[in-house]
């Protein structure tokens, strides 16, 4: 027999036994890095450009291993926005705890599930308590601290679904059923309600007139979410870190919306201190 032969029958077999091998161990060891490389490729490429054997690249792994895991990229995609969470400590993402415990291979869901899966973690993750609460009231009590208050909470909504987002914002076309939740009752619903609050607090006399409300509440949706997730594939951005981010977006939002009368807040302070954390170097970039 030629040595060819014997060589790719040998090498076929030796990759098919590790692949069993590391089958018998996956749950445990490689579901958080599957999620890791599925989370990277899906933001970079949207679900239908991505591939299976992409994310396997990106793993470290051959492409049929991945079949080990989830019966297809429906399945991946599903797992990814159902347990997919960001890990500070590990500066990696992760299985997000669940009373659910997951079969293998991961089942493709039935039609709608992905949707209904997003918007309830989008609900419970991405609330805005603050900014309920402010819309139940005609004026605020300070305006200055009620402002801070909800700007804060935005980018920090904005902050721990980046990834989530990242991967939406490159899906949404691939999956038209997205477009209406995302676009519409997601990102749409929280431009309504702060449009809502700024012209409230427009007629109160507390925030100074704007053009419109609802482009100064698409404004501020942007320039946080630039600053909580797209300026980490800036690589002229990199001399920004999370604490700064966070700091210069809401004091840029509360004396931009003030009105004179309110008083302006001082902006607090970003030297770093044994108490403050530099986030920008726990959180990978999406893109890498």
């Amino acid at each position: 027999m030629n040595h060819s032969v014997i060589y790719r029958v040998f090498a076929f077999r030796t990759r098919r036994l590790i692949e069993n091998i590391m089958a018998r161990t996956r749950p445990a060891d490689r579901i958080p890095k599957l999620i890791t490389a599925a989370v990277r490729v899906f933001a970079t490429k949207g679900f239908r450009r991505a591939q299976m054997a992409d994310i396997a690249h990106e793993m470290g792994v051959s492409a049929g291993l991945l079949y080990n895991y989830v019966e297809s990229k429906e399945a991946l995609f599903y797992l990814v926005v159902d347990r997919s969470v960001y890990l500070p400590r590990e500066r990696t993402f992760g299985q997000a705890p669940s009373a659910q415990a997951l079969s293998f291979p991961v089942r493709t869901p039935p039609a709608g599930a992905i949707v209904r899966r997003i918007g309830e973690r989008f609900r419970v993750e991405a609330a805005t308590p603050a900014l309920s609460e402010a819309l139940k009231r005609p004026r605020a009590i300070v305006a200055s601290v009620e402002l801070e208050s909800v700007a804060r909470e935005v980018y920090s909504s904005l902050y721990k679904m980046a990834h989530l987002t990242a991967i939406l914002d490159q899906s949404v076309h691939d999956l038209p059923e997205l477009a209406d939740m995302y676009y519409g009752r997601m990102r749409g619903g929280l431009v309504a309600r702060l449009a809502r609050y700024i012209e409230s607090r427009v007629e109160a006399g507390q925030f100074r007139r704007v053009p419109n409300p609802v482009a100064a509440a698409r404004l501020i949706i942007e320039i946080a979410t630039w600053f909580a997730r797209n300026r980490r594939g800036d690589p002229y951005s990199r001399d920004i870190d999370d604490l700064t981010a966070e700091e210069t977006t809401v004091d840029f939002i509360v004396n931009s919306l003030l009105a004179q009368s309110q008083g302006r807040p001082k902006p607090r302070k970003t030297e770093k201190t044994s108490g403050a954390a530099d986030r920008s170097s726990e959180i990978p970039r999406l893109d890498q």
